[in-house]
């Protein structure tokens, strides 16, 4: 980089003759050199290479990575300890750009989750873990749903993962798809590693990044994990009381309301506007004048009867329904995914009593890669916009798929079905 130099001009003084006892006027003394802006501090680059792995794409990110996070505080003799000779995961890469060929149905994945044996292991935890009860009373999330999420994240502490943090977001990052995420995770994991707070050892997890018995990424874990066990230390990975305390903070600081559900079960009345689902968020007073009321027939608690609640049909008018509340959406603020909050939900009604659902869960074929893409391509040919077609049945194919049933008279339920497939392929391939 240029660096700016001050020039310092020396004026060369002449020795006129002047007339004896004449006085002479005084030169006027010279102003002082205009000031000059500092420098830029340099940009920082590696005074070596800090990985040389033969990947050239990989190399040449950590090239540049290692710049951008000297600049972030990371000092150097750390990059150059735990960069050195690092290589990408090619297990990672693949797990990332993977699509699967058949995405599992949400009545599947729901099944598989909420078991009889994990209740039973919940519910045996609910007792063994002695500092619930203060975890629960401080953050207000109650402990059968802190359950629900450690049950579902490793399986009550079982399956943490063993990749290599560091390694993993380095090989997201080079990759480039999600460059900014995988270097906000990679930075905030070589700070936890420079402060002494964890070693690179201890920084095993997913793949993705996200580790300890409650799954957090490095970046919620600097901001959000907490000490639930009074040792002075954050420890997710050995201290249930720390793992499940920051799982609370977490959830409280994301909006848990104290006191209301997360979501219940209801039934719809014949002829029910389906399109309604995913939609408007009202109180259940509301929607029992369109003729929604619990499945279990008990009326609602103080705390839910005016809580704004979403009415969601995951597996079609024939599955379970439910009036999804605010603590609902929480819960997918730690996995933003319909099916992992309700077998979160779910499990924690198990675990606290309640029975199973009154309306049982459909039989549903998975959907090959190829179809969920038909659907998408037909609904964005028939004027009704899925959005980018991606294989992934998201909220915005759900709601283009509900305006294209209302439109034809159908169940309105954003629900695919192999009829809905050959329908829009039919109706496509005729426009």
């Amino acid at each position: 980089m240029r660096r700016s130099h001050l020039v310092l001009m020396l004026a060369l003084a002449g020795c006129a003759s002047q007339a004896p006892h004449t006085p002479q006027p005084q030169p006027a003394p010279a102003p002082p050199p205009a000031a000059q802006p500092a420098p830029p501090p340099p940009v920082a680059g590696p005074v070596r290479p800090p990985a040389v792995s033969g990947d050239q794409i990989f190399d040449a990110w950590a090239a540049e990575f290692y710049g951008r996070a000297v600049q972030a505080g990371i000092r150097r003799s750390t990059l150059d300890r735990e960069l050195a000779g690092l290589t990408p995961d090619p297990r990672v890469a693949s797990l990332d750009t993977r699509q699967p060929e058949f995405s599992k149905p949400l009545s599947s994945y729901v099944q598989g989750a909420v078991t009889s044996g994990r209740i039973a292991i919940g519910q045996r935890k609910r007792v063994e873990v002695p500092r619930l009860d203060a975890i629960e009373a401080q953050y207000g999330v109650p402990r059968d749903v802190l359950l629900g999420i450690w049950a579902m994240e490793t399986g009550f502490g079982a399956i943490m993962g063993d990749f290599d943090v560091i390694r993993s977001m380095a090989t997201l990052a080079a990759q480039g798809r999600r460059r900014q995420f995988a270097e906000d995770q990679l930075i905030a994991a070589l700070k936890m590693i420079e402060t002494g707070e964890v070693t690179r050892r201890q920084l095993r997890g997913s793949w993705a990044g996200a580790f300890g018995q409650t799954q957090f990424i490095p970046t919620t874990f600097l901001s959000t994990a907490v000490d639930g066990d009074g040792d002075g230390k954050r420890d997710p990975w050995t201290s249930v009381d720390d793992a499940l305390a920051s799982a609370a903070n977490l959830l409280a600081k994301g909006g848990w309301v104290r006191g209301q559900d997360w979501a219940r079960e209801v039934v719809v009345p014949e002829g029910f506007d389906f399109s309604l689902t995913e939609g408007p968020r009202q109180s259940p007073a509301q929607w029992a004048a369109l003729g929604v009321r619990r499945a279990d027939g008990l009326p609602w608690s103080a705390a839910d009867q005016d809580a704004p609640a979403q009415l969601l049909a995951p597996s079609g008018a024939k599955g379970p329904l439910f009036l999804a509340f605010p603590n609902h959406f929480t819960i997918r603020k730690y996995n933003n995914s319909v099916a992992y909050a309700l077998a979160v939900g779910l499990l924690a009604d198990r675990f606290g009593g309640r029975g199973p659902l009154v309306t049982a869960w459909p039989n549903e074929a998975p959907l090959s890669l190829a179809d969920r893409m038909t659907v998408q391509r037909a609904l964005a040919a028939l004027g009704f916009d899925p959005g980018k077609p991606d294989g992934v049945i998201g909220l915005g194919t759900r709601t283009a798929l509900r305006n294209w049933q209302k439109a034809r008279g159908l169940v309105a339920d954003g629900y695919v079905t192999p009829d809905v497939i050959q329908r829009l392929k039919s109706e496509a391939g005729a426009a």
